[in-house]
């Protein structure tokens, strides 16, 4: 875990710094890709509704968060009450650092003459991927910690999370509103942060605590 936190999160960086400095290489393959994809979303306007529903209502930030407050929710109710803070926690990390991200690096949308959806705030990183990466994984983390052995869906919901996260950022790409790399950074810093998440919920400091209050 701790190697998987440091390997996506140096990524992230070298990712961020390559936007930043506007890398020709990178830029032209968002560029190239961008172009592609928005003449199949023109003239596919049937597959692109579906995107837009997919990308839109059932992958949206929005959807997801609702999926940790029932989550945090559920393990409130069951007393495990460090946990469900830990998990909101890392949520609203996740909104922090988009945003701040966004902020810092202000990248400009992809722009069309015939846009097929429209997005609000800056490109990098995309918000939906990495709000995505980040629910399922901690919903993962979360179903593995207390059901994964009792659970015979769990197979399934571990291919449910990848459809999702991959689909996500997909539609994003499609429907002319990010670029590539934008997706590519959502997925890496919320692989990080859901990484730091389990590793600080693990860490002496939540151990000693147990100890002290009796695992309460």
């Amino acid at each position: 875990m701790r190697s998987s936190a440091v390997a996506s999160g140096l990524l992230a960086v070298l990712l961020l710094v390559l936007v930043a400095t506007r890398w020709g290489p990178l830029i032209a393959a968002d560029r190239d890709v961008a172009e592609a994809l928005h003449r199949s979303a023109v003239a596919e306007p049937g597959f692109t509704e579906l995107n837009r529903i997919l990308s839109d209502w059932i992958w949206d930030p929005w959807t997801m968060r609702a999926l940790i407050v029932v989550t945090v929710v559920v393990l409130w109710l069951r007393r495990e009450r460090r946990l469900a803070v830990w998990t909101a926690l890392a949520s609203v990390l996740t909104a922090v650092t988009q945003r701040v991200v966004k902020a810092l690096v202000d990248r400009p949308r992809p722009s069309w003459p015939d846009p097929v959806d429209s997005a609000q705030y800056e490109a990098f990183p995309s918000g939906h991927a990495m709000t995505a990466t980040v629910t399922w994984g901690l919903l993962l983390w979360v179903l593995a910690l207390h059901w994964q052995e009792r659970w015979r869906g769990w197979s399934v919901l571990v291919v449910a999370a990848l459809v999702s996260v991959v689909g996500v950022g997909w539609t994003r790409v499609y429907l002319g509103v990010h670029w590539t790399s934008d997706v590519v950074e959502g997925w890496l810093l919320g692989a990080c942060l859901v990484c730091v998440t389990v590793l600080t919920y693990r860490s002496r400091l939540w151990r000693r605590i147990d100890e002290e209050t009796g695992g309460e």
